[in-house]
């Protein structure tokens, strides 16, 4: 394949040249890419979509992985559950649709998130009240280490908020293959996250069907995302902050207003409303815009480069700790050299 750019392969598109770029369509390919890898003594970085991964000028000195496994079947259902295999570099969105459509709960808030199958697990994603762990039983994996095919169980992946052990303890340690996860038949429950719930509200809908939930996401992100395609951008910029349940009445307290929800056991504040406040939201820092949509995505108008992504963001980063005290973490990943 011709020399290609991080830029290219990223939807922020920002990075400087890939030394090699290897398209992953099969097992077989995985594992002969990860021997010649060896052979050659070069680092391996694994891409899917690129939606969550920004690159940096001087780019990657080694193999950079395309993942292209594709392929979604069902592997059991009855009356009232199912249980569905879907391959790492499935489109996430296809999953969303593929449950939904058939009637089933569980990755209808996932709707619309770009990115991977594979991506969704490694970083556990999720959206307004939905998290990939939820639903996740486990995951097949080439053990690049032991050079074998495996399977690993949801519990062995120390899956919490935006984390896995694919992108803590165990980076770089597997390629992950498949993941099977089990849905059920039912309607979202108990409180929905606030921007949803008003959506719902505002177009006077009261059901919660997977389907009723997936068009009310789509219709959300549609609004409120840049596409890709036509603004460079990597989605959500900032993780969430995430604090502790004796925290939430003070800061309600202080700060009347300030969005504070749970997501499975953890309690988060809304980053996009802190950069909201800090009077962010719309401005342009060092080429990059804060969306006047959304603040917690940063759109590439005019970046030069990688320096000026980092200026932005340590910019908005001191305005929120500044005013609030919280330090934002960055979400999308860095592709550089070891």
């Amino acid at each position: 394949m011709e020399q290609l750019s991080i830029a290219q392969l990223t939807t922020m598109r920002l990075g400087g040249p890939i030394a090699q770029v290897v398209e992953i369509h099969s097992t077989r390919d995985c594992v002969e890419a990860y021997d010649y890898a060896a052979r050659q003594g070069l680092p391996v970085y694994v891409l899917g979509g690129g939606s969550n991964v920004i690159g940096r000028d001087e780019g990657f000195d080694g193999v950079v992985l395309l993942n292209r496994l594709t392929g979604i079947e069902v592997v059991a259902e009855d009356r009232a559950a199912i249980t569905i295999k879907a391959a790492s570099g499935e489109e996430l969105d296809a999953l969303a649709n593929f449950a939904t459509a058939r009637g089933y709960s569980g990755v209808e808030a996932l709707s619309a998130i770009p990115g991977t199958v594979g991506g969704a697990v490694m970083q556990n994603a999720g959206a307004y009240g939905q998290e990939t762990a939820d639903v996740l039983g486990c995951v097949e994996v080439y053990d690049i280490a032991d050079r074998r095919i495996t399977t690993l169980q949801r519990d062995e992946l120390d899956l919490s908020y935006r984390h896995s052990i694919f992108n803590s303890s165990a980076k770089g340690r597997y390629f992950l293959l498949s993941a099977t996860i089990s849905l059920r038949v039912r309607e979202m429950a108990g409180e929905l996250f606030w921007s949803l719930q008003s959506w719902l509200d505002e177009h006077a809908i009261t059901d919660r069907r997977p389907q009723t939930i997936r068009d009310a996401v789509t219709a959300i992100r549609a609004d409120k995302l840049p596409d890709p395609a036509v603004e460079a951008s990597s989605g959500s910029f900032f993780k969430n902050v995430t604090i502790h349940e004796d925290e939430i009445a003070p800061l309600r307290e202080r700060w009347p207003g300030i969005p504070i929800f749970k997501i499975g056991s953890c309690w988060e504040v809304a980053s996009g409303w802190l950069i909201e406040q800090c009077g962010l939201k719309g401005q342009l820092l060092h080429g990059m815009r804060v969306s006047p949509k959304a603040a917690l995505i940063l759109i590439n108008e005019s970046a030069r480069g990688y320096d000026d992504l980092a200026a932005a963001r340590d910019e908005i980063r001191a305005a929120v700790k500044e005013k609030f005290g919280f330090l934002l973490e960055q979400e999308p990943e860095e592709l550089i050299s070891a």
